[in-house]
């Protein structure tokens, strides 16, 4: 259950934080990096970012929100944080006696990566949807 409540409050903050700038400055930042339809993409980040979030929050349909989580870790990793190594903490100076830390590399990512494997392969907790859904189906999930 922790690792679903902070992976889902993850995705789920994240993608509340880009919907509350605005989809439009998402989709700039998307299209400085050359990710083709950057305006479709930027929705497409944000809902399964909202809605991935809640799911995994309540563990609810996790097999089938895990893929395109997964998916849009892959394409963050590849679009942006690659080059700049693995290490998402980058302490660059200190000014003012407060840190100032340069780009994040993919680190954060292949973490929330292995945390979303991780749930998948587990069975549902019993507090979760996909747990009831199991108990009252009695069948199997995915």
């Amino acid at each position: 259950m922790p690792l679903r409540l902070i992976v889902g409050y993850g995705f789920f903050a994240h993608g509340i934080a880009k919907w509350n700038k605005g989809p439009d400055a998402f989709a700039a930042i998307l299209y400085a990096v050359h990710v083709p339809a950057a305006h479709l993409m930027a929705w497409l980040t944000i809902l399964t970012e909202i809605f991935a979030g809640l799911a995994i929050l309540c563990g609810a349909f996790v097999f089938w929100v895990s893929f395109p989580a997964i998916l849009l870790l892959i394409v963050a990793i590849l679009t942006v944080h690659l080059p700049y190594g693995f290490s998402s903490i980058k302490l660059m100076k200190i000014v003012d006696g407060r840190a100032q830390f340069g780009p994040p590399g993919y680190e954060c990512d292949l973490l929330y990566v292995a945390c979303i494997v991780t749930l998948v392969l587990s069975e549902p907790g019993p507090w979760s949807v996909d747990a009831y859904r199991l108990r009252k189906e009695g069948g199997t999930l995915g």
